[in-house]
């Protein structure tokens, strides 16, 4: 379908795929499905024996992506980061009180 894009949520084991049709719906996705999960990502930390201790702000607890070009990262402490990219993700530095959301906004739009 022309001009339309594809959100993928990962939680845990659970992958939903939804289908917007422009990019600002998309991204209107990607933020209100991001603010609901951070609200409830509470991880905790996690002890390994090789690996080490990972505290709940280390984990990704939810990932929406949109295609290849980025997304945000939901972490453990329910606390949310930007990035560009899929194999070689780079986080979106905000500016100033700039949300994720918005920084994603910013480099994508």
């Amino acid at each position: 379908m022309a001009g339309s894009w594809r959100v993928t949520i990962r939680e845990g084991a659970r992958v939903e795929k939804v289908r917007c049709g422009s990019l600002e719906e998309a991204l209107s996705e990607i933020e209100s499905r991001g603010r609901d999960l951070s609200r409830s990502a509470r991880a905790r930390p996690v002890d390994t024996k090789v690996l080490g201790r990972w505290e709940p702000q280390q984990q990704v607890a939810a990932r929406l992506e949109l295609g290849r070009r980025g997304g945000v990262d939901i972490r453990g402490d329910g606390s949310a980061e930007a990035y560009t990219g899929r194999l070689r993700r780079r986080l979106i530095e905000q500016r100033g009180d700039e949300s994720p959301y918005d920084a994603l906004r910013r480099v994508l739009g």
